[in-house]
């Protein structure tokens, strides 16, 4: 069982070495506090577990990616899964090198191809002809070759939330598995392409590993197909999907378990293997730190307001997400009481936990909603002029913070009357 960073000592929620009552001290509330180490422990333990087979673990970047996380993991040899140009800025910003990184994603503009072929990245994970076209009629203006992997859809059923499913035949994503083959022998004829890998990605927090395997099954087939017609696939890139323990009771398979079942798979099949993790890296090593502001009853139903609203993690009200919250100062004298966990902004769906059975925390008391380190702040919005939340960085037993609480000043900033 990996070490997880959030740990009480004294009765006192600490991340690593840091008591989180010192940082809203001093950073204020709300804010989101990281735990490095916790980011970097889980990247090295899928780094570890493929040992010596070729393989690059590409940090998934939509699920947090400010630029202190994205340095720390370019530092420590990560490679970078990209779904638009932004996101391909930020990672430079953050000294990512542009040839660890594969563009993913449905969409893609010609500005954001034509600035990707200029900086050179490893790969564009491709999902219709169409876009084959474009990426090779950019590539020959340009002068030069794209690396290409097709985006092939299994038509497994990842067993998650219907919005983070994406491996269905009636799903935008990827290009029908049965169609590839033809797909990939008229991309033959693009000048510009160099058909490289396959890619598949089914979904997200999954917590059982039968759907991936399913799927890596379906494309390890295409992958023989594909080579006895002669294109030399040479990588294979499974996308992301692993699932963290949300509630108590979940028990996603360990990273190195899940890993050591895909080598089982691939090990001898002289295939480099990309992994695109995201949740999975950052999501456990996250808070979303908060202070109570009141305490009301309406109708006999108990109501828990924060300082922290659907602005700053939407998940409950999105995805119906679970997410646990923790007294940062633990008293068992006060006992417990069940209560809806809400926020300032005016939607009745403005909720962090309905019905919770919780610790009875006070006005003023801090709270930590627990596994936002990914798609939490990233999602976040300005919804009722709401300046959002600072984030601060824990490395043993100091931190810093990695980016401002944002000012009204900044809410209408490139505005004008």
């Amino acid at each position: 069982m990996m070490e997880r960073p959030f740990t009480y000592r004294d009765n006192l929620l600490h991340v690593e070495d840091v008591a989180l009552d010192s940082i809203a001290r001093r950073a204020g509330t709300p804010c989101f506090v990281y735990s490095a180490n916790g980011i970097l422990g889980r990247y090295r333990a899928y780094d570890r577990a493929f040992g010596e087979q070729p393989h690059k673990v590409c940090y998934a970047v939509k699920a947090n990616g400010n630029l202190a996380i994205l340095g720390l993991l370019a530092r420590a040899g990560a490679g970078f899964d990209i779904v638009s140009g932004g996101e391909l800025f930020r990672v430079l910003k953050a000294g990512g090198a542009s040839e660890n990184v594969v563009f993913s994603g449905v969409g893609k503009t010609a500005e954001e191809v034509e600035y990707a072929l200029e900086k050179g990245i490893h790969t564009f994970n491709c999902e219709s002809e169409t876009e084959l076209s474009l990426i090779d009629a950019l590539a020959a203006r340009l002068g030069t070759r794209a690396r290409i992997s097709l985006r092939v859809n299994p038509d497994v059923d990842a067993a998650t939330h219907p919005k983070i499913s994406t491996g269905l035949r009636e799903h935008k994503f990827g290009i029908d598995i049965h169609e590839a083959e033809e797909i990939y022998q008229r991309a033959r004829w693009h000048q510009h392409l160099e058909l490289e890998g396959v890619s598949c990605h089914i979904g997200s927090q999954l917590l059982k590993p039968e759907p991936l395997l399913d799927a890596l099954d379906r494309v390890l087939s295409l992958v023989d197909r594909l080579r006895a017609k002669g294109i030399a696939i040479q990588h294979l890139d499974l996308g992301g999907g692993l699932g963290v323990p949300y509630r108590p009771t979940d028990d996603p398979p360990s990273i190195a378990d899940y890993v050591a079942r895909l080598k089982a798979r691939t090990s001898h099949r002289n295939l480099k293997v990309m992994v695109e993790p995201g949740r999975s890296l950052v999501a456990e090593s996250g808070v979303l730190l908060s202070r109570v502001l009141y305490r009301k009853v309406n109708a006999g139903k108990e109501f828990i307001i924060l300082d922290a609203a659907m602005n700053d993690l939407i998940r409950p009200s999105l995805y119906e997400a679970h997410h646990e919250i923790l007294p940062v100062k633990r008293d068992a004298g006060r006992g417990t009481v069940k209560a809806d966990v809400v926020g300032p902004v005016c939607e009745t769906g403005d909720y962090l936990a309905l019905d919770r059975e919780m610790a009875n925390v006070l006005p003023g008391d801090l709270v930590a909603v627990a596994t936002t380190g990914a798609y939490s702040f990233v999602m976040s919005s300005n919804y009722n002029a709401r300046p959002r939340a600072s984030e601060i960085m824990v490395a043993g037993n100091g931190w810093r913070v990695v980016r401002q609480r944002e000012t009204f000043d900044d809410l209408v900033r490139g505005e004008m009357v």
